[in-house]
């Protein structure tokens, strides 16, 4: 049949390409793909109101759309096999008919052959699938660059812009760099800060949290106000020390939303120094606090306390409970990472701070279990047994977990060991392949969606442009 002329094909390729930040071929791909989408629903249409769709789900997967750019046009293709007798004329074809034109033709052969419907017959409702399907097809393109786009980015931070609101979360613009045009990312609840004030086109330093793939939406991008990632790039950018490598970060511990409310938010950062004259918390803090002041303005005033580390656990967990003066500590538990704190009466409300949040975090930074005691009422012989008991648990839960795995690893030895005599007495045909069961269970979940892609009637496919 002759060429479906599509006036103006080239130009409207470009045009995609360009407002889309598409590739061309990638236009063109999924133009090919919303037209043979459009042709199914064209056959289908054909029987509505006279009896069931006879087609099933996979019936035009030996079909293919052909674009001419140079004649503006396009052509529906269909592979057909050659048998001697034709039980569906969409897939095969008669071995005599063949031969009026190709004598050497075989059964068995594949040949392929013009099927375009004329563009009157081609109908309103089959170019308005083709319409919805190229948009459809374009937006998941675009996200799956966007996908690739920042899941390779060096710096995760980045400047976003409030856009608008949709129920709890903060849909924000970011970019993945210069001249790169804006996407959406959302901001969940979970992940803001309490003193943020979320406002339309204000601007606030966000963490690329993750680029995840949503049920129905394909690739989207989840930033975070709360990430400890976020006050490493703070300090990293106002902290010259630390971008020359001079001082470095060695932990975090961040509880940007607490519990309650009447505690802030609080974090507490060790750092350390490679060179032995420089003070890593005076590098981070700054002449008159001029540096982590900077820092604090960006978390809307969060309680930042920067520490130094020490590789010797006692020293690490007395600045960590800074500002608390501590007395004594004991390790009372080195292989548990457990230990007790003696502070006096009156530092003991200020070293577990409010609602704990104080040696929580310590906890957290340094990796111990941390007791706050009162040394005035310590009684270490009382406290020894308890601790005896308590290491006698942990010693035999880990001794059955060690049982448990040992266990395992032989059950999987031995189901290994199984598995590979099987094969050896009953050889499977290496043309069964775990993909190919897998594909002749899994549904044609493309042609499931585009299925419920029938709403608009246009038979103008020029307009997806304007779109």
């Amino acid at each position: 049949m002759a060429l479906v002329l599509l006036p103006g094909l080239s130009h409207l390729i470009e045009d995609i390409s360009e407002e889309k930040k598409l590739p061309p071929q990638v236009v063109e791909s999924a133009l090919r793909e919303a037209l043979l989408k459009g042709y199914e629903r064209y056959r289908r249409t054909l029987y509505l109101g006279i009896s069931e769709d006879p087609f099933e789900q996979d019936y035009f997967n030996n079909f293919d759309v052909a674009l001419d750019l140079e004649e503006e046009g396009y052509r529906v293709l269909a592979s057909k096999v050659i048998v001697e007798e034709v039980e569906s004329e969409d897939h095969q074809i008669a071995l005599a008919e063949v031969m009026q034109v190709a004598e050497d033709a075989h059964t068995g052969d594949t040949v392929v052959l013009d099927v375009t419907p004329e563009k009157e017959d081609f109908g309103r409702m089959a170019a308005a699938t083709t319409k919805q399907v190229l948009a459809q097809k374009l937006r998941e393109q675009q996200r799956r660059m966007i996908q690739e786009e920042f899941a390779d980015l060096d710096d995760p931070v980045l400047t976003a812009r409030v856009i608008r609101f949709e129920r709890q979360s903060v849909i924000m613009a970011v970019s993945s760099g210069l001249s790169r045009p804006e996407v959406e990312a959302e901001l969940p609840r979970r992940d803001q800060l309490p003193n943020d004030n979320y406002r339309a086109n204000a601007t606030f330093k966000v963490f690329l949290k993750e680029v995840s793939e949503v049920p129905r939406k394909g690739p989207q991008l989840f930033v975070s106000r709360v990430n400890a990632g976020l006050i490493v790039y703070l300090f990293e950018n106002e902290v010259p020390e630390i971008q020359e490598g001079s001082v470095r970060i060695v932990a975090v511990a961040r509880e940007a939303n607490p519990p309650s409310r009447s505690v802030g938010p609080r974090t507490k950062v060790a750092v350390d120094s490679i060179e032995r004259e420089v003070d890593p918390v005076g590098a981070c803090i700054g002449a008159r606090g001029s540096r982590i002041q900077q820092v604090v303005n960006e978390l809307r005033g969060e309680k930042i306390d920067v520490i130094r580390w020490s590789p010797d656990p006692a020293q690490y967990i007395t600045n960590a409970l800074s500002p608390a003066r501590v007395r004594a500590i004991r390790l009372v538990d080195p292989e548990g990472h457990h230990a007790h704190v003696l502070v006096s009466s009156d530092q003991l409300s200020l070293a577990i701070g409010r609602e704990g949040q104080n040696v929580r975090l310590a906890a957290r930074l340094t990796g111990w279990k941390i007791d706050i005691k009162d040394v005035e009422t310590y009684d270490q012989k009382r406290e020894d047994e308890v601790i005896s008991e308590l290491i006698a648990c942990r010693q035999k839960e880990e001794a059955l977990e060690f049982e448990a795995e040992t266990r395992l690893i032989a059950e999987q030895a031995t189901r290994a060991h199984e598995d590979a005599r099987l094969r050896e007495l009953f050889p499977i045909d290496g043309s069964i392949t775990d993909e190919n069961i897998l594909s002749s269970i899994s549904p044609d979940v493309n042609s499931m969606d585009n299925q419920d892609l029938l709403q608009n009637t246009s038979s103008d496919i020029n307009v997806i442009n304007e779109e």
